[in-house]
C-alpha cells in the first residue's frame, strides 16, 4: 500500500512518539483533554489534538506557521497535521478516550480529493491502532466550495464511521443553518461568546436553553475555553455536556502523561477560581466558588 503524504512528512521516535516536518519547520502534536459531567463529577472524555511549530527550535503560533503556507499546500499541510495526531494519539493517549481533528471545508473541493484523504486517514488509523468510531472531526468555520460539497464532504465522513462537531459555534444565522443542514454529533461553543452570555442573567438564560435544545436533538455539548472556576460551575449548572480549558488542563506536548491521567484523574467541578490551576480532584461540591453571571456572590 503507498505511504500518504501525511507519512511521507513523519519522523518516528524510540517513545513511540512522532513529530512532522514540513520546510524549515518542526511539527509536534499537544493534547488537551475534553471533560465530561458525570454525577457530579468530571472524567476526561476525549482530547484535542493541537499543532506546535517550531523553527530553528523556537516555538511559533499555529497561526503564523499556517499563513506561511500557500494555498496550494494547504490540503498537504492538513493531511500532515491530522496524521502527526493521530500516530501520537495513539501512542499517548488513553484508549478508550475520544479524538477530536481539524478539517478545514474548504480545501475538499471535490469528492476525489475527499475519498484520496480518507483512504489515507484509515491507513494512519490503522497504524495507529485507532478504531474510526473513536475519532470526532471537527469542521471548522472556514467556507467550502459549495454547500453540496460540505454536505457531500460531511456524509463521507460519516459513512467512514467517525463522528461530526461543528466548531466555533456561536448563534449567528450561519451557525444555525450549520446545524440544520450537517445535523452534527457534537455542537463546540464558541469561547469568547460563551463568556459574554455568562455575563448576565438573560444571557446564561440563552445558553442554557440552546444547550437543552441541541440535547433534546441528541447533540451533545462541549464549551471552550473555561478558564475560571464560576465558568466551569456555571457550564455544569447549564447542562453542557462537557467542558475544555485551562482551568481544568493545558495542551501537553507528545509524549503526555495523559494515558495515566486519563484513566486515573477524575476531577470533581469543584475548580478553583484561582489563576489556571487544575480542578482539585478530591475538592468537594461545597466548595465551590460561586459566581452569579459574572458578579461574584457571598454565601
Amino acid at each position: 500500500m503507498s505511504r500518504s503524504i501525511g507519512l511521507a512528512h513523519i519522523i518516528r521516535h524510540d517513545d513511540g512518539t512522532s513529530t512532522g516536518v514540513w520546510g524549515i519547520y518542526t511539527l509536534q502534536s499537544a493534547f488537551q483533554p475534553i471533560f465530561a459531567f458525570k454525577d457530579g463529577k468530571l472524567s476526561v472524555a476525549a482530547f484535542e489534538g493541537l499543532i506546535r511549530p517550531f523553527r530553528d527550535g523556537e516555538p511559533q503560533s499555529p497561526m503564523s506557521f499556517f499563513s506561511t503556507c500557500p494555498a496550494g499546500d494547504r490540503l498537504h499541510v492538513e493531511a500532515l497535521t491530522r496524521t502527526l495526531h493521530l500516530l501520537n494519539a495513539g501512542a499517548c493517549l488513553p484508549e478508550e478516550a475520544s479524538i477530536f481533528v481539524n478539517f478545514d471545508p474548504s480545501v475538499f473541493t471535490d469528492r476525489a480529493i475527499v475519498d484520496k484523504a480518507l483512504r489515507d486517514m484509515r491507513l494512519v488509523l490503522h497504524e495507529a491502532g485507532i478504531d474510526p468510531r473513536r475519532v470526532v472531526c471537527e469542521v471548522t468555520e472556514q467556507k467550502s466550495a459549495s454547500q453540496e460539497s460540505l454536505y457531500s464532504f460531511v456524509e463521507a465522513l460519516r459513512a467512514n464511521g467517525f463522528r461530526i462537531a461543528v466548531d466555533d459555534y456561536g448563534a449567528d444565522e450561519s451557525d444555525i443553518n450549520r446545524i440544520k443542514e450537517l445535523k452534527p454529533d457534537i455542537v463546540k461553543f464558541d469561547a469568547h461568546w460563551i463568556t459574554q452570555l455568562m455575563e448576565s442573567g438573560a444571557g446564561f438564560a440563552l445558553l442554557t436553553a440552546m444547550v437543552t435544545s441541541f440535547e433534546q436533538q441528541g447533540i451533545r455539548t462541549v464549551f471552550e475555553g473555561i478558564e475560571k472556576g464560576w465558568q466551569l460551575e456555571l457550564a455544569e449548572k447549564s447542562g453542557a455536556s462537557m467542558v475544555q480549558g485551562f482551568v481544568l488542563a493545558r495542551p501537553e506536548i507528545a509524549p503526555t502523561s495523559f494515558r495515566v491521567f486519563g484513566k486515573d484523574m477524575q476531577s470533581s467541578a469543584a475548580a478553583t477560581d484561582a489563576g489556571n490551576a487544575p480542578a482539585s480532584p478530591s475538592a468537594a461540591p461545597s466548595a465551590r466558588p460561586v459566581r452569579a453571571f459574572g458578579r461574584r456572590t457571598v454565601r
